[in-house]
C-alpha cells in the first residue's frame, strides 16, 4: 500500500497513493491545513477509493471544491450511492 500523500500547486490540492478508510484521517487533516485559497482537488494520482474516501471528495464537493480525477473504484461507488459526478447526490 503507498502512502497518501496531499500537495498544493497553486489553487489545486493534488491526493496521490490510497483514499481509503485507514487514509482518510491523515487526509483530512492535511486538506485543512493547505486548503484556504484552493479551487480544485486532483486525485488522478489516487490509485483507489474506497466508500470512505468518497465521503472525503463528497464532502469536499459540498464546501465548493471541484474533484478531478477518476480513481479506481470511485464510479462504483458513486453510482451506489447514487452521486453524480460532481459528488452531489443525484436523487
Amino acid at each position: 500500500m503507498s502512502e497518501t500523500r496531499v500537495r498544493r500547486d497553486g489553487d489545486v490540492l493534488k491526493i496521490d497513493g490510497r483514499l481509503d478508510r485507514a487514509a482518510v484521517a491523515a487526509t483530512w487533516r492535511a486538506l485543512q491545513t493547505q486548503r484556504t485559497g484552493a479551487s480544485r482537488v486532483d486525485v488522478t494520482g489516487v490509485e483507489s477509493v474506497d466508500s470512505a474516501g468518497v465521503a472525503l471528495l463528497a464532502d469536499l464537493a459540498a464546501s465548493g471544491l471541484a474533484v478531478h480525477g477518476e480513481p479506481a473504484g470511485l464510479a462504483d461507488l458513486r453510482a451506489a450511492y447514487r452521486l453524480d459526478g460532481s459528488l452531489g447526490f443525484s436523487g
